[in-house]
């Protein structure tokens, strides 16, 4: 085995990933509706995508038999509000797994859907980033417009 800088892995380490126990985001991005149907029935589900922060890198001295580990945070979630949501992260998860399967997997052949193309298609019925900014803008510009109306009243 090579020599590591401390801030460095052995070439054949893979850390073990832990999740943190800080729900923050993941809690702002649920309905009150989903918190109570999550309590309601234990074992329910709600699809949501989310953004992983590395927040604690736990290292072992040389000779340990102990694999590194890094604790993740969910830094940013948004949880599906509706079914038409939930079915297009599905389809997005389903597509992603495809991905990775098709790179680990060299021997599979066939047609297999494009990933990209099924991710593009789960997408095309949510707003776009442009279209987000264009309704911020116009429902900024209606609550200064009722400012305006209740100054002039």
């Amino acid at each position: 085995m090579a020599k590591r800088n401390d801030d460095e892995l052995y070439e054949d380490a893979i850390p073990e990933v832990k999740l943190d126990s800080a729900a923050a985001a993941i809690e702002g991005s649920l309905t009150d509706e989903q918190r109570r149907g999550l309590f309601v029935a234990p074992g329910s589900r709600v699809m949501a995508l989310v953004e992983l922060r590395s927040v604690t890198v736990t290292k072992h001295a040389d000779g340990e038999d102990k694999a590194p580990q890094v604790k993740v945070r969910v830094s940013l979630a948004e949880v599906a509000r509706d079914a038409t949501q939930t079915n297009a992260l599905r389809e997005v998860q389903r597509a992603m797994y495809r991905s990775r399967k098709i790179a680990e997997t060299l021997d599979e052949a066939g047609d297999l859907p494009d990933p990209d193309a099924a991710i593009a298609e789960a997408l095309a019925s949510m707003p776009t980033e442009g279209e987000f900014r264009d309704h911020q803008a116009r429902r900024a510009a209606r609550q200064r417009a009722n400012e305006a109306s209740l100054h002039r009243d």
